[in-house]
């Protein structure tokens, strides 16, 4: 694999949404997280309004249209509340910009340096698949809180948070024949390398299969999977995502904790709703996965899923959607050394998810 740019990580992830200051307020006191910046009319902002909100090196910012005719509220009608912008941090966010449209990305926002008296941003962005797009963050001359724009806020009570830590890897949901184009892009443009492939066998039930594709950056910092539909008896939960969604976008995001059970306890204290699992689910679990250091009874009651590779294992439980359309959704994830995506939970999960799209009307 060659590497064409360093990424050092996620850097953020951004959210158009139709009131950002209630969505701001529903991941601060639904997951924990803590406010830290804002941009608005009392910043001088006069045409979006932001909020940042932090959970150890997560950070998620919540952005809305001061007016209608700005893009974002176009896009807030098309897709509802979604993921708008993968932020990745780079060393250099105009090589990255460079080395990327050389090799064929389009891009959105041409090298770009955004100045305050905390210093220097500099930033650039490609179009990925629907409406997202990639942006590359070199935050080196900078010493703000989030970007020029951006006053701090500080919290009067700090949320203690939920022991989320970090973006273990972001799903995107395409079109059906799109998912090796898009594979193929993130190879050619970004030096990303294929990290595992699951065809409509391994992810399938009586009534619908996808295929999945996981493509990664050299350290293995940057987890993208790819999704796309395959033929089934009925709706698959990619097509039903499409539909809402009104095209490609990110269907869910993996946030990992190092105490899953803890996590996620505390969640569904705070209001987190999460897909129900069968208790057969647990029926002789160590047979199958062998053994692990958690409690099996506090696994089931929560309904946290274990699955094991070669290298260890994993502990997963996803969220139910948290927009009023069935599209984006959250993953809890931790990890005991296990790489994989839990491809033994497949079959149990995309049940749970059906059990929901039939309750929908959707299946």
């Amino acid at each position: 694999m060659t590497v064409f740019f360093p990424v050092l990580g996620f850097d953020h992830l951004e959210f158009y949404v139709g009131n950002a200051r209630q969505a701001a307020k529903f991941y601060e006191t639904t997951f924990g997280f803590t406010r830290t910046a804002h941009r608005g009319l009392e910043t001088g902002s006069r045409k979006v309004a932001s909020y940042v909100v932090e959970q150890g090196e997560i950070r998620l910012v919540l952005s809305t249209a001061l007016n209608s005719d700005h893009p974002i509220a176009h896009r807030v009608l098309q897709h509802g509340d979604h993921v708008a912008v993968i932020g990745l941090a780079v060393p250099d966010a105009i090589d990255a910009y460079k080395q990327v449209t050389a090799r064929g990305a389009i891009g959105v926002i041409p090298p770009t340096t955004a100045e305050d008296e905390f210093g220097l941003l500099h930033y650039a962005a490609i179009q990925l698949y629907g409406n997202v797009i990639l942006k590359f963050v070199d935050r080196s001359d900078y010493r703000g809180t989030f970007a020029p724009e951006f006053k701090p806020q500080l919290a009067i009570t700090p949320n203690r948070g939920a022991g989320l830590q970090t973006i273990d890897h972001i799903v995107g949901n395409v079109e059906l024949g799109a998912m090796e184009r898009w594979v193929k892009f993130f190879e050619e443009t970004m030096g990303f390398e294929l990290l595992v492939h699951f065809d409509d066998q391994a992810i399938s039930t009586e009534y619908s299969a996808l295929m999945s594709k996981v493509v990664q950056n050299g350290s293995g910092k940057i987890k993208l999977p790819i999704n796309e539909p395959a033929a089934g008896k009925r709706k698959s939960q990619i097509e039903e995502y499409l539909e809402y969604h009104q095209g490609p976008g990110v269907q869910h995001i993996a946030l990992s904790t190092q105490n899953i059970i803890a996590t996620v306890s505390q969640l569904r204290e705070m209001g987190v709703e999460f897909l129900r699992i069968p208790m057969t689910y647990y029926e002789n679990l160590e047979a199958r996965v062998g053994k692990i250091d958690e409690s099996i009874d506090q696994l089931a009651e929560l309904g946290i899923l274990v699955d094991r590779d070669q290298e260890g294992y994993l502990l997963q439980i996803f969220t139910q959607p948290v927009e009023d359309r069935p599209t984006l959704f959250f993953e809890i994830i931790e990890r005991h050394g296990a790489q994989s995506f839990g491809e033994g939970n497949f079959k149990s999960l995309f049940e749970a998810i059906e059990r929901e799209q039939a309750l929908r009307g959707n299946l």
